[in-house]
């Protein structure tokens, strides 16, 4: 296999350059994939492999089935027939777009359909999840948000999709309900937050997330609603009731009200419409992208790159016919 060892691509037209030959991509993969540079067999971990330069793949020495793999195996890239170029590319533009990138913008950008673009950006997000396995140490805001549009204005297609035969037609049965943490001065001195998509904005709901992401005894700020009032019996919890100000001190819940400004700044102005089973996957997308606005391009393409091995999404699982 050929070595082409040049220096990491930091703009959208050196990524597009540096991927153009497939070499490097593969170069590029197997390194990440294999960090030690032994290449070993995704099925049964054998490292006596041979390599076929003409089809760039490799062969287990042992018999048995998918004895022969590419780089992609065992990534978000699988059985996907779109060139690492193309993929590379995509990741760059979707990691590094402020308010997101639309499948459409990237069916036209890399010159594949629409539904071929949505699939990819999908499974792309997949590698964007936000890390949760460690507790926030405060202070942190909480706050809940609801994103969608109204039942009574959905098209009946859409509605039936959404509701199936509910009935639903008025008030603010069409959104879905959000649920966010922000951890003030994170690890990297930087705020961070954490978001999910709840089905209620209820103590029962919201309550075991907070305790699952905060240590216990920690700083806790939000506003006056009643699902926070239990808080105060594990955690150091302040209240800013927006009915009388906004900020009391270093008490308030701005910093999570300018993230869900710039997630609804994606949805409306990019996404538009947002079917609710895939709304989680976005608001992933939104949570990176502010988890790492300080890093440069380059580190957060970097970033996104090395999450993509172990992970996998299928079209059927993706659009729930699985």
């Amino acid at each position: 296999m050929t070595t082409k060892q040049k220096a990491e691509p930091q703009t959208l037209i050196e990524v597009i350059r540096y991927f153009a030959d497939p070499d490097v991509c593969l170069d590029f993969m197997s390194r990440l994939r294999w960090p030690d540079g032994v290449v070993k067999c995704p099925n049964c971990g054998r490292d006596d492999v041979r390599f076929y330069q003409s089809r760039r793949i490799w062969e287990c020495r042992a018999k048995h089935p998918k004895r022969q793999f590419s780089v992609k195996v065992g990534t978000i890239c699988e059985d996907s027939p779109i060139g690492l170029d193309k993929w590379l590319a995509t990741m760059w533009l979707i990691t590094n777009a402020k308010n997101g990138v639309s499948s459409h913008e990237v069916s036209r950008s890399i010159g594949v359909t629409q539904k071929t673009a949505w699939f990819m950006l999908h499974r792309i997000r997949l590698a964007m999840e936000v890390d949760e396995s460690d507790k926030m140490d405060g202070p942190v805001e909480v706050d809940e948000t609801y994103i969608g549009g109204l039942a009574k204005n959905m098209h009946k297609v859409r509605h039936h999709r959404v509701f199936g035969d509910s009935g639903k037609r008025t008030g603010g049965s069409g959104k879905a309900a959000v649920f966010g943490l922000l951890e003030r001065h994170g690890p990297d001195g930087h705020s961070r937050v954490r978001v999910k998509v709840v089905k209620t904005t209820r103590t029962s709901e919201i309550l075991p997330e907070i305790q699952k992401n905060v240590h216990r005894g920690g700083e806790v700020y939000s506003d006056a609603l009643r699902t926070y009032n239990a808080l105060r019996e594990e955690y150091i919890h302040e209240v800013v009731d927006h009915a009388e100000e906004y900020v009391r001190g270093k008490v308030h819940t701005n910093g999570l009200e300018n993230f869900w400004s710039l997630l609804k700044r994606a949805v409306r102005g990019t996404y538009v419409a947002i079917e609710p089973v895939h709304l989680d996957a976005y608001i992933d997308e939104q949570a990176f992208r502010y988890n790492n606005r300080k890093t440069t391009d380059g580190n957060r393409f970097q970033k996104v790159v090395s999450g993509i091995v172990g992970k996998r999404l299928t079209y059927e699982e993706l659009t729930g016919n699985a």
